[in-house]
């Protein structure tokens, strides 16, 4: 993308040290403000680039928020672009955990603290409900995603309904797995329609 060039790391790293300032409950919540950043706001990503970036940050090793830091700064700005946006969304949380361990006990007990984190629960669980809905609705429509997106919904319903035991790592991979399987066959499907015409 054109825009990406023009890109500063100054800016790169400020947005990103927002985002890492105003997220709680993890790289998940994180998704939403990424998307309002990058994709509504500034158009530095299409939609169809920020789902892949999702699908990456998610699949790859390490916390979801560092990863989607990294690829869009990288994505942005190259090598130094990853570096000032990997740095900028850790910062906040290092200063504020930081400061939170040398009074972590007396902290637990201020009542307006533990209220306030009770609010941000309900908050998380709206971002990543949010998120989740927005990534669906801009999804495309065919056959093999809505397959299995139902087929991975159905199973974490009866998952969590049942109490089983069962990583959402397991459900990257399968995924992961299916999706080579079913894009090998539709590319040997078109070499042979191809090779018959």
């Amino acid at each position: 993308m054109a825009e990406n060039k023009k890109t500063g790391l100054m800016d790169i790293f400020l947005i990103f040290l927002k985002i890492g300032a105003f997220t709680f409950g993890g790289g998940y919540a994180m998704i939403a403000l990424l998307e309002d950043e990058f994709v509504d706001k500034r158009s530095w990503l299409n939609e169809s680039e920020f789902l892949d970036m999702t699908a990456i940050a998610e699949s790859t090793p390490g916390p979801v928020a560092i990863n989607a830091a990294t690829y869009l700064g990288y994505k942005l700005a190259g090598f130094k672009g990853a570096l000032a946006a990997s740095l900028a969304v850790c910062i906040p949380s290092f200063a504020i955990i930081y400061v939170i361990s040398f009074f972590y006990e007396r902290f637990q007990q201020i009542t307006w603290v533990a209220s306030a984190f009770k609010g941000i629960q309900a908050c998380v669980v709206y971002l990543i409900l949010s998120a989740g809905l927005r990534m669906f609705i801009k999804m495309k429509k065919n056959v093999f995603n809505v397959s299995i997106f139902a087929v991975v919904s159905v199973s974490f319903i009866f998952v969590s309904l049942f109490g089983i035991s069962f990583s959402s790592i397991y459900y990257i991979l399968i995924c992961g797995v299916v999706g080579v399987v079913v894009g090998t066959l539709h590319n040997m499907r078109n070499r042979e329609d191809g090779g018959a015409a």
